[in-house]
């Protein structure tokens, strides 16, 4: 009887780089609104990298 096989989840440091610029220009404009540009560039960057590292954008030569 074969196993199983295991599946890594998806992890990717360009996604993690990617999340965190991306988390950081949403979360500064929406701290602009809510009154401090610092804090949402925090938890932008902070949110933004755990998302995209989790989602994994792809890898960088698709065949």
């Amino acid at each position: 009887m074969m196993k199983p096989i295991k599946r890594k989840p998806h992890r990717n440091p360009r996604g993690l780089f990617l999340g965190a610029v991306l988390g950081a220009v949403a979360g500064y404009f929406l701290g602009r609104v809510f009154g401090s540009g610092a804090i949402g560039i925090i938890l932008g960057a902070l949110a933004g990298a755990a998302l995209l590292y989790r989602v994994n954008p792809g890898p960088w030569n698709r065949p």
